[in-house]
């Protein structure tokens, strides 16, 4: 045997959820040892969460935008079919490829997608291998393209499991009341048996190859725990009330089963080792157990996708690896390049995943090259330009339809390759939308909403067909492909981009067109109404859903409106809540660290961020609020890290970290000269911004301002008038300030007016000396009333519970940026105490103001609406 050898198990949708018991009860022993030996963490996966998808990202480091493979069945070169999908949808070089190019021997058994088998250096057994008839009569023959070499065929043809060969002693173990299924009405034991045997199969041809073969690398994909979970989670402990009783007493225990039968098969893989192997054991996605569950799937494409959950399992031990240690921030496209790693070899640039270093004692430092596709050279690829027949694998087709994944492919062939060409698009659009690339995801999805497709037709509502689209909604003249899908995601971008008149668009459209899908849109609309300023509205609509059906999203939303309406220990509440239903979403744990920051819980925040940390190592957000709690703490020199790595994460929280750790600085170098943001200096390139509510003496301010030498930023464009007769010293962009900020180096080293609601759209990435003016509310109020021609003396509540709303918000959004500095200036101390207030204006810009012109500014004929 050589040395240095790596073995990666996959394990379809495993989940710590479910293994953690397990380990507890001593009824995964193998995987025990091996996190008792090795690391282990949360694995996370990608959008949408599509098995042949996520696996080749395994292989590949790539995201599927980049590997080309992007949904579970496919059209064929000629256009003239689909099937299942192939290793020819794959455009880029997969970790067997490179190794075999570099002289190491590979095997693969049953990765999904694997056939045709490629001609690498060892040994390829596709996933087509444990397909067989389920029907006895009807003969299964190994096809060409299932084994290479095909010299194995006649070695691992005889290994296959047929389903009817699952005796009950292979049952009773999983399924102890397996005697009381009614065979004829309830498939479950046709279901087990033929996952078992498929799964048993893989099982056999790779513990053979492990024997029999010289190899370097050798990776084994089993699909047994995945869809044993999609044939009875919904039976799975604690008993959801719409399950029948009698059929939670039967089938309870069967999930459980398939992870201690990958239990003794890894096992087994670990006694045909030896001590210089490292072994990698891990799961695409995780699966959900809990209240989450789906008892009755809706009817549309890979809806049993919605079961899977964000974080799989990953455990690794090895020579070179470190012993009992947690780790953090794993992705499925990491994966390749730390193979690569392993093996001493390069990683390509070009890879979206990054070496898992903090998994090794000892960690090589890394080599790179520009890509690996670039290199000319025998990389044991697959090369085929003949045609495959249309549908030509009844079996595997009949598996996706039988799982969910797809549904019954349309006779007419043109027609379902029209579909599955949609598909496809579809799942690209929301691979772009995982990766944050909002304008390709958007330009996909609007060309498949603003595509004519073909209409059904009196022929189509006949016979079968006809009941499946009248439950389905569909009526003669209506467009073959629903479009609503697609508009989902353009309503999800648009919310995330803050467009939300174009979000109310589509979520109408949404509304007229909604036929077939049963879909909750509280959450978009929750979000249009808080926009309109409708949060009241929004807080009812989402408590309405909580009360039918309460999850952690509903929670979460209602938390985040609790904030926004300054309702902290509401938002607290919201918060807590949701984690109490779902304990390993990273988002929640911000939320609530960010909501305790507000409550000055420091410590607690503190905690929370962490594991949120924990959970999503690369979460630039919740580094950041860890930050700001260590440092409202004192713990300045962790706060500067933490602060560090949130800059480097992302550049939307970069500006503010940046400057955060410069007010840190400052104060581990003069401790005594800055305990906090109050004591001022100049800052080079610092902008001078004047606020506060209208009419609170911000033109003053200005005017204060531009005559003891700092200069406005102003297009005189609004000219004086009788309510301002010395003019009011504005800047046009100002009032686009939420859509466009850009403008904002035009007013370095300048003074400019932004009124308080406006604020919060500054870039951080500038420095701000913020001079805000307070003026008594009534007096603002009677001067806004006269101005605009009203009575002075009726005053509006509305009005006063809205400014004093902005006024609560002013001083929280300071404490929360870091760049900006603020100080209160009483209008009537800018009247009648102008020399003090002068010599507060200069200690806090930093510069020498002329005094003597300042102070000649102040008219006190002006000062009419004294309340």
């Amino acid at each position: 045997m050589s040395k240095n050898k790596v073995l990666l198990i996959g394990w379809d949708a495993a989940d710590w959820k479910i293994i953690g018991p397990l380990l507890a009860k001593g009824h995964m022993p193998a995987l025990k040892k091996l996190i008792d030996k090795g690391v282990y963490g949360n694995m996370s996966t990608m959008n949408p969460p599509y098995s042949p998808m996520l696996w080749t990202s395994v292989a590949t480091g790539k995201t599927p935008d980049k590997h080309g493979v992007i949904g579970f069945i496919e059209v064929t070169k000629n256009m003239k079919g689909i099937r299942p999908v192939t290793v020819e949808s794959r455009k880029t070089r997969a970790i067997w490829n490179i190794l075999h190019n570099k002289g190491f021997k590979s095997n693969l058994v049953g990765w999904w997608p694997s056939f045709p088998a490629e001609p690498i250096n060892g040994v390829v057994v596709s996933d087509k291998f444990q397909k067989v008839n389920l029907n006895p009569k009807e003969k299964s023959p190994i096809l060409k393209g299932t084994i290479h070499p095909e010299s194995k065929i006649k070695d691992l043809g005889d290994l296959r499991m047929f389903p009817w060969e699952v005796t009950d002693a292979h049952i009773l173990p999983c399924i102890p009341r397996a005697i009381e299924i009614d065979q004829e009405k309830d498939n479950g034991l046709k279901t087990f048996s033929k996952i078992l045997a498929e799964n048993t199969s893989v099982h056999a041809a790779a513990t053979n190859l492990m024997r029999t073969t010289e190899w370097d690398f050798m990776a084994v994909y089993y699909d047994l725990i995945d869809h044993f979970c999609h044939g009875f989670m919904k039976y799975h402990p604690p008993k959801l009330q719409s399950v029948p009783q009698d059929l939670f007493d039967i089938y309870k225990d069967a999930v459980v089963s398939s992870y201690r039968i990958q239990d003794m098969m890894l096992e087994r893989t670990m006694e045909l080792v030896d001590d210089d192997t490292t072994i990698i054991v891990m799961s695409d996605h995780g699966f959900e157990s809990d209240h989450k569950r789906i008892v009755k799937m809706p009817k549309y494409q890979a809806a049993p996708a919605l079961e899977h959950r964000q974080f799989g399992m990953f455990v690794a031990a090895g020579p070179n690896i470190k012993k009992n240690e947690k780790v953090f921030g794993l992705g499925l496209i990491d994966i390749a390049p730390t193979l690569l790693h392993m093996f001493g070899l390069p990683v390509g640039k070009d890879m979206d995943g990054k070496i898992a270093l903090d998994i090794f004692i000892d960690p090589k430092q890394p080599e790179y090259i520009e890509s690996w596709d670039h290199i000319a050279g025998d990389f044991g690829e697959f090369k085929n330009n003949n045609e495959n027949a249309v549908l030509d694998d009844e079996e595997a087709m009949q598996q996706l339809i039988d799982l969910g994944y797809i549904e019954k492919p349309d006779q007419d062939i043109e027609i379902a390759v029209l579909k599955t060409t949609c598909d496809l698009k579809h799942n690209l659009a929301r691979v772009y939308l995982g990766k944050k690339d909002f304008e390709q995801s958007k330009k996909i999805l609007k060309e498949l909403v603003e595509t004519d497709y073909p209409a059904y037709k009196q022929d189509d509502f006949e016979g079968e067909k006809a009941d499946k689209l009248n439950k389905q909604g569909f009526k003669i003249g209506d467009s073959m492909i629903d479009k609503v899908p697609y508009y989902l995601e353009l309503l999800n971008i648009s919310l995330i981009e803050k467009d939300f008149i174009l979000a109310e668009e589509y979520l109408n459209e949404i509304k007229i067109q909604n036929k077939r899908l049963e879909i909750n849109l509280y959450f978009s609309e929750a979000k249009i109404l808080v926009n309109k300023g409708q949060a009241k509205q929004a807080l009812k609509l989402l408590k309405d859903a909580k009360d039918k059906k309460p999850n952690s999203e509903v929670w979460y939303q209602i938390g985040k409106i609790h904030r926004r309406l300054n309702q902290l220990e509401e938002a607290k509440n919201a918060f807590e809540n949701a984690i109490e239903l779902e304990l390993d979403r990273a988002k929640l744990h911000q939320a609530l660290a960010e909501t305790l920051i507000r409550l000055e819980e420091f410590e607690t925040a503190a905690e929370h961020a962490l594991t949120a940390i924990e959970l999503v190592k690369y979460y630039p957000e919740a580094h950041y609020v860890l930050a700001e709690a260590l440092e409202k703490m004192g713990d300045l020199e962790n706060a500067k890290l933490a602060y560090s790595t949130a800059a480097k994460l992302k550049p939307v929280t970069h500006h503010r970290a940046e400057k955060a750790i410069e007010n840190i600085e400052e104060r581990l170098i003069n401790p005594n000269e800055f305990t906090d943001k109050s004591d001022f200096k100049y800052r080079e390139n610092q902008i001078v911004i004047v606020s506060g509510l209208p009419r609170s003496g911000t033109s003053l301010m200005m005017q204060m301002l531009h005559s003891g030498g700092v200069n406005a930023l102003t297009d005189a464009n609004r000219k004086p008038d009788e309510s301002n007769p010395k003019g009011y010293f504005e800047y046009d962009p100002v009032m686009r300030l939420h859509k466009d900020n850009s403008w904002l180096n035009l007013a370095q080293n300048k003074a400019i007016k932004v009124v308080a609601p406006l604020l919060k759209h500054l870039d951080p990435k500038y420095r701000y000396k913020v001079i805000f003016m307070n003026r008594d509310l009534t007096e603002v109020v009677k001067s806004q009333q006269k101005m605009i021609g009203k009575n002075p003396d009726v005053l509006p509540l509305n009005l006063f519970e809205a400014y004093n709303k902005q006024l609560n918000q002013v001083e929280k959004w300071k404490d929360k940026e870091p760049g900006v500095e603020l100080i209160y200036i009483d209008y009537k101390d800018a009247l009648n105490k102008p020399k003090e207030v002068v010599t507060k204006l200069t200690k806090f810009i930093g510069l020498d103001l002329h005094v003597s012109d300042m102070i000649k500014c102040v008219d006190k004929s002006l000062y009419r609406n004294k309340n």
